[in-house]
């Protein structure tokens, strides 16, 4: 409810819709600032607003009206059972195959190895500071933490690829480590989790074999609905009912994907890379592949813009105490140091066996940002005082990831990357 009026899944999705047109349009009109950071600071800055007037007219209720209407729309629902599956297709669309098999060992590292050292470095100082900060928090849940902000969102990092011009074997090396490793995070948080809360004894067996099946259950069911896809698309030419099986095979793979408990994110990456790749290339007409790819990208905009405005508004959800924005704040260097311990180490790994491309390593670093699936992670916590102080820290980390790491990782690039040279820009 919100106030009287009930919330249905349409009027939810209106004012979304409505509230990111409007201040989109004062973005690009007076602040310009790149869209997704605009609308996340000014959808932080509206939430805060309201929590100020709620201050000074207590009889207003006005963030309570706000945190019904997000309920309502159930953040992490709407990310992880929604829009997810949508973008991650939508990204893996356009990103050139041979330039991610060029890479493809970097990306299998990135995806798994530094997800799980990340979760680990991440923890333990994670642990440690909230220990010497007087908040009580078990090794167990510290990890959980260690896993949900530890995957690079691919919403975020696909975004400000498109802005900023690298060469191509960078660029997919990037995205290719945030298409997959959001997908390793889920499933390493899922298995922390059901340590954490205690209910069943988790074994190291059980735990890999549950990795395993979602991981690879996921990439196998990608390649088969996505095989199927493209020779749908190679029999026939009309692009409307074309366009129809691309949307197929990501609404219905996906909820297959939860069916057979299997990972979607990586069901849908899979699916997408193949779909882009040998399905453009082999199974479409020039108007096709034209039709789809503007589908596609319209509706990653408008995905996009809603994402970026829900990360802003979630602020009035977050626990307001001086002890856990403090938290937040300390957490941030930790995020980066893990970031830096957990790439550096696979890439001077990978550098034994082939060269490693000028400016890798920092845009890697910078380029790590957290976004919607990291807060969508932490909003599904089971409530107690853990979920408030993991959530607390989660969207400080998340807020600075987009709007600082954001606002200048385009720059970080051409820095760090410049001399690399401007061939092989896609």
């Amino acid at each position: 409810m919100i106030g009287s009026l009930s919330l249905n899944p349409l009027d939810a999705a209106a004012a979304l819709v409505v509230l990111a047109a409007v201040l989109g349009y004062i973005n690009y009109r007076v602040v310009g600032m790149p869209h997704g950071i605009g609308l996340t600071i000014m959808g932080a800055a509206a939430s805060l607003a309201i929590v100020a007037l709620d201050r000074l007219m207590p009889d207003a209720e006005l963030g309570h009206v706000l945190r019904d209407y997000l309920q309502g729309i159930d953040f992490r629902a709407a990310l992880l059972d929604g829009m997810l599956s949508f973008l991650l297709f939508a990204g893996a669309l356009h990103i050139n195959l041979q330039d991610l098999r060029e890479r493809k060992w970097a990306v299998a590292a990135l995806s798994t190895v530094s997800v799980i050292l990340s979760t680990l470095m991440v923890g333990a100082g994670f642990f440690a500071v909230a220990a010497l900060l007087g908040v009580h928090l078990s090794l167990a849940w510290c990890l959980v933490f260690g896993a949900l902000i530890s995957p690079t969102d691919p919403v975020a990092v696909l975004g400000i690829l498109k802005l900023a011009r690298v060469p191509a074997t960078l660029e997919a090396t990037v995205a290719g480590e945030s298409l997959f490793n959001d997908g390793v995070g889920i499933v390493v948080f899922s298995i922390l989790l059901v340590a954490a809360m205690g209910d069943t004894t988790l074994s190291t067996v059980d735990a890999m074999e549950m990795f395993a099946v979602q991981a690879f259950g996921g990439a196998a069911l990608g390649l088969a609905i996505g095989w199927l896809g493209f020779i749908a698309l190679r029999s026939i030419d009309e692009y409307n009912l074309e366009t129809l099986i691309t949307l197929a095979i990501v609404m219905g793979g996906y909820a297959l994907a939860h069916r057979l408990g299997v990972s979607g994110p990586v069901a849908m990456a899979v699916a997408g890379l193949l779909i882009g790749n040998q399905g453009v290339q082999l199974a479409m007409s020039d108007v096709t592949r034209d039709y789809i790819h503007k589908f596609w990208s319209l509706i990653d905009e408008i995905l996009n813009s809603v994402l970026f405005l829900l990360i802003g508004l979630e602020v009035v959800t977050v626990a307001m105490r001086w002890d856990l924005l403090v938290l937040g704040l300390l957490t941030i260097p930790i995020v980066l140091a893990a970031r830096a311990g957990s790439v550096g180490g696979p890439l001077a790994v990978l550098s034994l066996i082939s060269p490693i491309m000028k400016g890798t390593f920092p845009v890697l670093l910078w380029g790590g940002l957290r976004g919607g699936i990291s807060i969508a992670l932490a909003l599904s916590l089971p409530f107690g005082p853990e979920k408030d102080v993991i959530l607390s820290a989660t969207y400080v980390v998340v807020i600075f990831s987009v709007i600082v790491q954001g606002a200048t990782v385009g720059a970080a690039a051409k820095r760090f990357v410049g001399s690399a040279g401007s061939g092989g820009h896609r």
